[in-house]
């Protein structure tokens, strides 16, 4: 048996779809969202704060907490987006979301001190710029031709 020509295989690498693509970069941002928010309870002066009816100095009411849910719903609405609209919707869809929190989460960590938040944000603008980027450059086919269809008199 040779070992060089014979008994080897390699791994099939199989093309993904745009879509699923992008719905995989939602899921990862999410996740990185979900966790970042947690480990910012691991600090007892957060602890602290949200005891106190605060986050980040922003008192907690139920409009701050319709804001948020809202803010992290979106992604979540854009994993089902991502694949079940028609190619050029999901493309506009996600280029224009994509771009929204990518400046939102730019925004919110201008001033973050802690090594985790920062990093955790490079991450996400990271993901959702590759959202953008996907987006914007979806592959193109030709389109079909159109057939005429005569009339006969």
């Amino acid at each position: 048996m040779n070992s060089v020509t014979q008994g080897t295989r390699t791994l099939e690498d199989v093309t993904m779809p745009v879509k699923l693509k992008l719905a995989a970069l939602w899921t990862a941002t999410m996740f990185l969202f979900a966790y970042g928010d947690l480990f910012t309870l691991y600090r007892a002066d957060n602890v602290r704060e949200v005891l106190g009816g605060k986050i980040t100095g922003i008192e907690v009411t139920e409009a701050f907490l319709m804001a948020v849910s809202a803010y992290v719903a979106i992604p979540s609405v854009m994993v089902f987006l991502s694949l079940a609209l028609r190619p050029a919707a999901s493309r506009w869809t996600n280029l224009a979301v994509g771009a929204v929190y990518a400046l939102t989460i730019i925004a919110s960590a201008i001033g973050e001190g802690s090594a985790y938040s920062i990093f955790l944000s490079v991450l996400e603008i990271t993901l959702v710029l590759l959202i953008v980027w996907l987006a914007w450059s979806w592959p193109r086919r030709p389109a079909l031709p159109v057939r005429e269809t005569r009339t006969e008199p």
